[in-house]
């Protein structure tokens, strides 16, 4: 089946299939998560069959909005189908736009809806094999400190949340 994604075409928005997206580098609509347990943030190790920055972490859930659903319901219904994750309802932070090479001839050039919610690290967790390969609840202040270290780890938006966007997304809940 193909999955038709919000993307820019002559000005306007419009459903294009999600490799053709990414191939011509169109700017896009996407969804970012972070389940946050006070200074801990649960991150995902991308599944080695993803067909863009497999193997590397990312944010808890990261992913894009189908053609005609909203950003919030399409948070919820990712968590679930990438991490089993129910019960969560995270709650806007901030609209984020950046544009990077993500391999094999692809761009992400994404509009980010940015969402964070709060759970227990006791949060039940079963991730889909298909999509994600670990996940990992690690300090927010050790993940930055981590992504500097070793940015070929990450995937390119979760070093540039960090790096440039942190305040926006995580505000008084934590200094990183």
């Amino acid at each position: 089946m193909t999955e038709l994604i919000p993307a820019w075409v002559n000005g306007t928005l419009a459903p294009v299939e999600k490799l053709t997206v990414h191939r011509q580098g169109l700017r896009h609509q996407a969804v970012s998560v972070f389940i946050m347990d006070g200074q801990n943030v649960l991150i995902q190790r991308r599944a080695m069959s993803k067909y863009h920055t497999p193997g590397l972490w990312a944010n808890t859930c990261c992913t894009h909005p189908a053609w005609g659903e909203s950003p919030s319901d399409c948070a919820v219904r990712r968590l679930k189908e990438e991490l089993g994750i129910t019960g969560v309802y995270p709650a806007k932070r901030d609209t984020v736009e950046y544009r990077a090479d993500v391999g094999g001839g692809m761009v992400e050039h994404e509009v980010v809806d940015i969402y964070l919610a709060t759970a227990p690290k006791t949060l039940k967790v079963a991730p889909n094999p298909e999509e994600v390969m670990q996940v990992e609840w690690v300090g927010l202040y050790d993940l930055a400190a981590e992504v500097a270290r070793r940015p070929g780890r990450f995937t390119p938006w979760l070093r540039i949340y960090l790096q440039d966007h942190k305040d926006a997304i995580f505000g008084n809940l934590v200094r990183v």
